[in-house]
């Protein structure tokens, strides 16, 4: 008798799953479930309070849904005032969003400058870290890195179970300093084990902000442009946070809610974001346009571009979903302010380099695609670009591999993850637990001898 656990035990036991789960979908109507915790308007049911964020994209008009342009609210500040100021005086924006956000206020001048100090003071991994936790364990995927190493540094905290809003705060600051590094440092070994590359490890530069410890630190000269450190600066900043419903920030929250330590919590928002359905999206957007480029000859050709769009839509191009990917959004309607703002910056700086014509040709995607839309989908829903549909090109005008995509925006996110987990911890009295409706019928129980 061969042994238990061969491709066919596992095929028979998937077979068993699959058959004894299914059911009728029209059970979801009869029991009014909300699929996704989403109402049948699309809008999300509502879970919480928070004092954080507003993501704003539509009004309720008389009980239906009107279209606005979108607004991201930071504690109170619109974003295109936040980034706007920062442009402004051309300066750098990013430690000061961690401050709003984790604190409800914006900083003044010597605050900020000391916090920004007190980040990069902390980027330091402790001794034998990286030896131990990395490079002794190389990861193809650098999101499952981030989430293990994270995790991991709970054993090299002496007050890891403290519960005291202090210590929430400490990690919170230590985690925002060091997921850089992290990331970096996860890229440059699995750069070299799975792809037989140099290695390269720089040394930390205090005297660096953390846009500009991202670019140091990937770049063999360690040189860059100003101009290139703010524009991801600016990235760093559209990411931070996006309202107590994304799926990560919501991870975190229903974790902190049973009372878990914050390195658990934050480990597994780091899984959630790494779901193509959630933070690998600009990854999708990206594959998406290399199938275009292969299959457009004229790429200034609106008829030629549209025609493959229809292809797209109808699933007969690209991956067969029929998504246009980068286009759509949960919330926002008629415009993603993430997208508008990151677009201008983008197409400044990409101005008479040849990577002008890939934005040119994203810029024709996102004006054809609504009409195409309603057209091929016979949908009357609204659709906008989303900030994915720019940033995973503007990673690649900056030099920054596709492997970093998504880890850069989980090294932004988690400032949000640590906001909403603190505020869970000051506000939330009770453990996130919502329902499941029970659809299985009873069954009479057979001996193991009669089966």
């Amino acid at each position: 008798m061969s042994r238990y656990g061969d491709n066919t035990d596992i095929k028979n036991l998937c077979s068993s799953l699959s058959d004894n789960s299914k059911f009728d979908p029209k059970l979801y109507e009869k029991f009014y479930v909300k699929r996704g915790l989403r109402n049948n308007d699309g809008t999300g049911v509502l879970a919480g309070i928070t004092k954080i964020c507003n993501v704003h994209g539509y009004v309720v008009n008389e009980g239906e849904l009107e279209p606005i342009p979108g607004e991201l609210i930071y504690r109170g500040y619109n974003i295109n005032d936040l980034v706007g100021n920062v442009n402004a005086e051309d300066r750098f924006g990013f430690e000061e969003i961690v401050f709003l956000l984790l604190t409800g206020r914006l900083p003044n001048a010597d605050e900020l400058k000391k916090f920004s100090a007190y980040i990069s003071e902390n980027r330091e991994l402790p001794q034998g870290f990286v030896v131990d936790m990395i490079l002794k364990a190389p990861s193809k995927n650098i999101m499952n890195k981030l989430g293990r190493s994270v995790l991991a540094l709970y054993s090299y905290d002496d007050r890891c179970e403290e519960k005291t809003l202090e210590n929430e705060m400490r990690i919170a600051l230590s985690l925002i300093a060091k997921m850089p590094v992290i990331m970096t440092n996860a890229y440059q070994v699995k750069k070299s084990h799975y792809e037989h590359k140099s290695m390269v490890m720089h040394h930390l530069n205090k005297s660096e902000n953390t846009a500009q410890t991202i670019l140091s630190l990937m770049r063999l000269d360690r040189q860059y442009t100003k101009e290139e450190a703010q524009l991801l600066d600016t990235l760093l900043m559209l990411h931070a946070e996006h309202g107590g419903g994304n799926n990560s920030t919501f991870t975190c929250r229903v974790l902190t809610s049973s009372g878990t330590d914050a390195y658990s919590a934050y480990s597994a928002a780091i899984g959630s974001l790494k779901g193509p359905r959630h933070g690998g999206a600009n990854i999708q957007v990206m594959n998406m346009l290399s199938d275009i480029e292969a299959h457009v000859k004229n790429w200034n050709d609106e008829g030629e571009v549209a025609d493959y769009l229809r292809k797209i839509l109808r699933k007969e191009a690209n991956d067969n979903s029929g998504l246009i990917y980068g286009m759509g959004h949960a919330v926002y309607t008629l415009s993603d302010p993430r997208a508008v703002i990151l677009k201008k910056k983008a197409f400044a700086l990409a101005k008479g380099k040849e990577i002008e014509a890939e934005f040119e040709l994203l810029n024709t995607i996102e004006r054809l695609t609504p009409e195409l839309f309603s057209e091929v989908k016979t949908s009357s829903k609204v659709v906008c670009a989303n900030v994915d549909m720019y940033s995973g090109l503007v990673y690649r005008m900056l030099g920054l591999p596709r492997d970093l995509y998504t880890p850069l925006f989980a090294v932004s996110r988690i400032v949000g993850w640590a906001a909403h987990r603190m505020e869970e911890i000051l506000t939330g009295s009770r453990i996130i637990r919502p329902a499941y409706k029970t659809v299985a019928k009873p069954k009479e129980y057979v001996k193991l001898s009669d089966r």
